[in-house]
């Protein structure tokens, strides 16, 4: 990648000798191919006079932000900053946290699209936990400086749809690298991607199954009924007695898993289920239908696992109050439906509904290269259908599906999604309000590095593959 204002194909390893142990990770999720992402310095910046929506459901008129080694130092009014600080006149713009899609297939679907370029699916079995996302990433697909040019910061970037267990996904840190690591963001747990409904069954209906919604969950059944007895050998026994599961043997029983394919030995496949069911790599579902999203919340508790957020789900209006009350995000199109029968049902305002309890958790994500370039004009539509249903949703809570629930569903709260001290400084300057259909984002920031500006070509970073490529004609100079 060439950026021309910063040296950010030289980003060190600041993630070498990665101890597990140490990270407080068990065996199941220990990284051996750990990020070497490490935030440029920057100088401080103090943006001034701006529209601030902070994310935690605060609109803040004329505030200032200020921004020092990489972090949000503070909120408010006039701000006081070093003399060395760079100073950003926003009067009339808008400031938000950086933008956060939860559901990106950039670099594993990159552009252009083509054969040689398709590696989200690993369609070669109903299961296939044991592959990860980050390994099929490309580093040069354009789609990223796109997405960085409409406000996006991080990303998850996930396996696509076809089997029952896709495999891990990864959360980026949206920076030009020249590796998956140099862009992964340092300490976010993994995702793990499950589909239900058409997609496996089509996929797998001529292969052998399975070829019904009853074949997938008895496949998902079988996959965690091997995870639970794998991870009954492999992780020590607890200091407390615990209530005793049904697939928990007693003492001196075969503790075999049922398919036989861990073998005693270590199975990637096993530790990422394992995984799973620790609570350490987040679940995250491919799923349309209301039923069939109550049958996977029930999967969930059969096993004891948490669902992070359902993706897609079109009918997931129909469970609001569920999904409020069990805490799982919904991860959603503004207006997507139709395209198949499971997406018949959707309705416009199926975000708003979702976001309507007092728990509700609803993000707006992409699934799509071009998507990610405008979630905020997705979130725009949804407020739109939304008023004309007689839901009043102001831009301070709207920004909340785009940066905080995302952070929340992906287990990155803590460190950004929010404008908030102390966080990382991972936010953008709109040329107006977000939701406007004339709102452009000026300037980008992550880890309080000027990584894009739209006023500045220095600033407006492409890929390796497209230098030589003429953007007018498609040809070459």
């Amino acid at each position: 990648m060439r950026l021309d204002l910063l040296a950010l194909a030289g980003l060190a390893c600041a993630c070498a000798g990665f101890d597990a142990s140490a990270a407080g990770k068990s065996r199941f999720t220990h990284d051996p191919y750990p990020s070497t992402y490490q935030a440029i310095a920057a100088g401080p910046v103090l943006i001034r006079h701006a529209t601030v929506l902070t994310g935690t459901g605060e609109r803040l008129e004329d505030t200032d932000v200020l921004l020092a080694e990489g972090r949000v130092v503070a909120v408010g009014r006039a701000l006081q900053a070093p003399a060395e600080a760079r100073v950003v006149e926003a009067a009339g713009r808008w400031v938000t946290p950086g933008l956060i899609d939860v559901h990106s297939h950039l670099g594993v679907y990159p552009s252009p699209g083509m054969n040689a370029h398709s590696d989200g699916n690993e369609s070669t079995a109903p299961v296939t936990a044991n592959v990860w996302a980050e390994h099929s990433v490309w580093p040069q697909d354009p789609g990223f400086h796109a997405a960085l040019a409409g406000g996006i910061t991080s990303l998850q970037v996930l396996p696509g749809s076809a089997n029952l267990v896709g495999g891990r996904g990864v959360t980026l840190k949206n920076v030009p690298a020249t590796t998956y690591q140099g862009m992964k963001f340092p300490g976010a747990p993994w995702g793990l991607k499950m589909a239900c409904g058409e997609n496996p069954k089509r996929v797998y209906g001529q292969k052998g199954g399975p070829s019904t919604r009853m074949g997938n969950v008895a496949g998902y059944r079988a996959a965690f009924i091997d995870a639970s007895e794998y991870l009954k050998k492999n992780q020590p026994k607890p200091a407390t007695p615990k209530k005793k599961r049904w697939w928990e043997r007693a003492k001196g029983e075969d503790s075999a898993d049922s398919s036989g394919d861990s073998g005693g030995k270590r199975d990637l496949k096993l530790d990422t289920l394992a995984g799973a069911l620790n609570g350490e790599i987040r679940v995250h579902i491919h799923c349309y239908r209301a039923d069939e999203m109550a049958t996977m919340l029930d999967l969930a508790k059969e096993f004891g696992f948490k669902v992070a957020a359902f993706h897609h789900g079109v009918e997931a209006y129909k469970i609001a109050d569920r999904l409020a009350a069990e805490g799982v995000c919904g991860a959603l199109w503004a207006d997507w439906w139709g395209f198949k029968m499971e997406a018949f049902d959707g309705i416009q305002e199926n975000i708003a509904l979702v976001d309507r309890p007092a728990n509700g958790c609803a993000i707006v994500h992409s699934d799509s290269d071009e998507g990610i370039q405008r979630l905020n004009q997705e979130a725009a539509k949804v407020m739109a259908n939304a008023r004309r249903a007689g839901i009043d949703i102001p831009p301070e809570r709207a920004i909340r599906w785009l940066t905080r629930n995302p952070a929340l569903a992906m287990g990155i709260l803590e460190r950004t999604g929010t404008l908030e001290a102390g966080k990382m400084a991972d936010l953008v300057v709109w040329n107006q309000n977000p939701f406007s259909v004339y709102a452009q984002a000026e300037q980008v920031y992550i880890d309080g590095v000027r990584v894009y500006d739209r006023q500045d070509r220095a600033r407006q970073p492409r890929s390796d593959f497209m230098l030589g490529q003429d953007a007018t004609s498609g040809g070459g100079r």
